[in-house]
């Protein structure tokens, strides 16, 4: 398969270097050009172009067969959501109509369910954040749903076959914020502890990518967490156990300034992945993704430990 892949950095780098392994001729899309010589070791053809200036996309090669879409929009609010979420996907989808690939992943993000009493979330549940960010969110989703559907008979790509994968919270080499967060003694858990994190390691993530683009519906959503949420409290209790190390102090739960950060409560079922995709994950859970992160911490002689 030909495959490129937008926005080649954490996940989509490691990525291509999977793909690649596996037989694939595989495509990197950079904004900037400092990232080719690395795209080039990882065995990665690399490309130059801006997703939200579509007179780039013009000069690019053509006629992939997969498409992942995992761009960041590297922070920012709303606009830059905008920006590189929605009008970008429309971008690739105009380019992409005259030779449309077989399959089109995008990542999207569980920060789409706004949630926030503890409940079990699944595909079908209503996705209506409160942040703005997130909102821009469900808006490129909904804008590739409909075009694989052609609802309402609007679309111009009607059929593209996009999957829309929600993603939890990555974590991994150089990722994790709580847990850099209690390695520096900044952590601290709110309220009671009870409240849900949601994560799928990096490796994970490529996994469910790959097997998204393999044998994912078009037209279809999915939960790219892991097999077991943790509470706060759980999570650092493992922490301190796992280093011998103190738990971070506690403070007043949230309230007002976590819901205006888009801070939810939520449980994110991958039932559906599991189910569909048969998946089979390589850290089913948090304690073997943070075992095999410390594990690599301690060989690189981390200080933090």
């Amino acid at each position: 398969m030909r495959v490129l892949i937008v926005g080649c950095g954490y996940i989509g780098r490691p990525l291509g270097q999977e793909l690649g392994r596996q037989g694939h001729a595989v495509f990197g899309l950079r904004r900037r050009l400092s990232a080719a010589a690395e795209l080039q070791a990882a065995g990665i053809t690399p490309l130059h172009a801006d997703i939200t200036q579509p007179k780039t996309l013009t000069q690019l090669p053509q006629d992939f067969d997969w498409v992942v879409n995992c761009s960041a929009s590297g922070g920012g609010g709303a606009d830059d959501y905008r920006q590189v979420y929605l009008e970008g996907n429309r971008n690739l989808l105009a380019w992409l109509a005259q030779s449309p690939p077989q399959k089109f992943v995008y990542t999207s993000s569980t920060s789409v369910y706004a949630q926030n009493d503890g409940s079990v979330v699944t595909e079908e549940s209503p996705a209506e954040p409160e942040t703005e960010t997130a909102k821009v969110l469900v808006e490129a989703e909904k804008f590739l749903l409909d075009s694989h559907s052609g609802s309402r008979g609007r679309s111009p790509h009607q059929h593209f076959p996009a999957v829309i994968l929600r993603v939890a919270g990555i974590y991994g080499p150089e990722r994790g914020h709580a847990f850099k967060q209690f390695l520096c003694g900044e952590a601290h858990i709110e309220g009671d502890g009870s409240r849900w994190l949601n994560m799928i390691h990096r490796d994970d993530l490529i996994g469910v990518i790959i097997a998204a683009l393999r044998t994912a519906k078009p037209g279809e959503i999915f939960n790219a967490a892991d097999c077991e949420p943790v509470t706060q409290l759980t999570f650092f209790e493992w922490l301190a156990a796992k280093l011998n190390r103190p738990l971070p102090p506690k403070i007043p739960a949230t309230g007002e300034l976590g819901r205006k950060r888009g801070v939810t409560n939520k449980s994110v079922s991958n039932a559906k992945l599991l189910t569909h995709l048969k998946y089979a994950f390589q850290f089913p859970d948090f304690r073997a993704g943070y075992a095999a992160e410390i594990a690599r911490l301690k060989r690189a002689g981390a200080r933090e430990l």
